[in-house]
């Protein structure tokens, strides 16, 4: 797998080339056209005093409130905070769903993050206007050839036009628009800063085109980067990707795998690609033929797979290892007991946070930190919270074994081994404090050898019935929805988690924790599709719709 999404970055240099044509037919015409600012509208050149000016700017700001700081001093934060911002977005454009920082965090978490607090906090007071005018103190703005021209011709052709760009000011290019007579030229703009997230966040190009009224689909998106405007046209779905190059275009900070469709030197050919562009109806759909379906099995962990009985020993033993991590901190007197204290805050501070956050709605997992740093450690000296927090993570993972001893129910290990026989995947989803603890329980019970992975709401930071978790199991089974089984015990984490996400088979099984008449309701408003007395009753209606399949194909 590694050696078909690693590429050498070298290697996409040599083949960026300028081409007109990447089809004989060229692209299909587009209905609209979006393009990045800088490096496709613009470029920039750098003041050799920009930071210098910039500099100024602060210091004058400072000496309104009679602070002399030098702008020497100022200019040292001034370069650092721009290293790091530049490695901190290149780092963002290799994440999948970027978001951008506030004007707030451009000021005192990059720019003047080394000043003292008083005086990062007056200037971060200032953001909006300080991210605004560096923009225009630091670099000049010049418009690239052809951009006229484009402007002209889709006016002619009545192809409206739109900005999507990564900016930490929106408002300054904005006015840079206005000040070249461009500011009417664009039917819509939408600035990073502005909508909150940045690319090659695809939801940049959605909100673009959605204002525009049509199809992402049908759009052009032109953008000069490799990792943030192409990944971001071939996530988004656009019609074409066109790179206008620039000084970055060639040289993407890490490998990108996704290729525009047209490399241009300069906007210049924009008109000329327009020009070429064909009518094309979009080709049918294939048919599906005689592809079998893919079945899948996700499965909940507690009350499904197995049953859970207090293990007494087990938490006497965890205590006793609390309080060997305890006698070490000043003052304690008596360890055991206060390990004893932590672990019935902590689980009591726990129940209470979730029955808070089921009230409002809300799906977040607690983190072992919170667990253990502010509800163990609640009333406790610093010390303790501190050492507590340090160790969260190794305790919750201990404490997610003790709690309980698991007793596997009838029949799990016939249905999961039938499904890995059966070439189909089998997804563990379960809310639990500890995923390895629950990883841990499965190679105990012999079932690990079956599971294709699990999915745990303390490792991706939501509880079910949010749909995110129950997607990513989806995502790992690579299952037609239809053939889905979603198989839990409880209608109001299991069932809604797996109806919302479409899924097409959703099974409660008694013998957990929710009463006969919960079930039959969750029956009766199909938030359940049946109802299993064992798990090992699955295994039939599965078969069952395995045979029916094979034989229609």
């Amino acid at each position: 797998m590694s050696s078909l999404i690693t590429s050498n970055v070298a290697a996409l240099a040599a083949t960026a080339t300028d081409t007109t044509t990447p089809t004989a037919s060229g692209l299909p015409s587009p209905q609209a056209i979006l393009l990045d600012f800088g490096g496709v509208i613009f470029e920039t050149s750098k003041y050799p005093d920009g930071r210098d000016r910039l500099a100024a700017f602060y210091a004058n700001l400072l000496a309104d409130i009679n602070i002399d700081y030098t702008v020497g001093r100022l200019r040292e934060s001034i370069d650092a905070g721009l290293s790091a911002l530049k490695s901190w977005k290149n780092a963002s454009s290799r994440t999948l769903t970027p978001r951008e920082l506030t004007h707030r965090e451009v000021i005192t978490e990059f720019m003047m993050s080394d000043l003292p607090a008083g005086l990062r906090e007056f200037l971060g007071s200032h953001a909006h206007e300080l991210v605004k005018q560096q923009n225009f103190l630091i670099s000049d703005h010049h418009l690239r050839p052809g951009i006229p021209e484009l402007i002209a011709a889709c006016a002619r052709r009545k192809i409206p036009l739109g900005i999507v760009s990564n900016a930490h000011s929106g408002a300054s290019h904005r006015q840079i628009l206005a000040d070249h007579g461009l500011d009417h030229a664009f039917s819509v703009q939408v600035y990073s800063d502005e909508v909150g997230i940045r690319k090659p966040h695809p939801q940049m190009l959605t909100l673009a085109a959605n204002a525009l009224d049509v199809e992402l689909g049908a759009c052009w998106y032109v953008g000069d980067t490799q990792d943030r405007d192409v990944v971001a046209g071939r996530r988004a779905g656009v019609g074409a990707v066109v790179l206008t190059r620039c000084h970055h275009t060639d040289t993407p900070p890490f490998a990108v795998r996704d290729r525009a469709d047209v490399i241009l030197d300069t906007p210049s050919g924009l008109v000329n690609l327009l020009a070429q562009a064909t009518q094309q109806t979009p080709a049918p759909p294939e048919p599906a033929g005689d592809k079998p379906p893919r079945f899948a099995l996700l499965i909940d962990h507690g009350g499904v797979i197995s049953h859970s009985q207090d293990d007494p020993e087990a938490q006497a033993e965890f205590v006793d290892e609390l309080a060997d991590l305890m006698r070490p901190v000043d003052g304690v007197n008596d360890p055991h007991q206060l390990a004893a204290n932590i672990l019935a805050n902590a689980t009591a501070g726990h129940r209470h946070g979730k029955r808070e956050r089921q009230e409002r709605g809300d799906h977040s997992e607690v983190t072992p930190a919170t667990f253990w740093g502010t509800y163990g450690a609640k009333h406790q000296k610093p010390a303790v919270a501190a050492l507590l927090r340090c160790e969260a993570p190794r305790l919750m993972a201990h404490w997610g074994q003790a709690k309980s001893r698991r007793i596997m129910r009838s029949g799990v290990d016939e249905l999961m081994a039938w499904c890995t026989e059966q070439g189909y995947p089998v997804v563990v989803v379960t809310n639990t404090v500890s995923g390895a603890a629950v990883r841990a329980q499965l190679q105990k019970h012999g079932l690990a050898q079956y599971v294709t992975a699990v999915v745990a709401s303390d490792e991706i930071g939501l509880r079910k019935p949010h749909p995110a978790i129950v997607q990513a199991a989806l995502d790992i089974a690579d299952a037609d929805l239809h053939h889905t089984y979603f198989l839990g015990d409880k209608p109001q984490t299991d069932g809604l988690g797996a109806q919302a996400c479409g899924i097409g088979q959703r099974v409660l099984v008694r013998g957990g924790s929710t009463a006969e008449s919960a079930l039959q309701a969750a029956l009766d408003q199909s938030v359940a599709t049946h109802i299993v007395d064992t798990p090992r009753d699955l295994l039939p209606i599965m078969q069952q719709a395995a045979a029916h399949h094979r034989t229609l194909s």
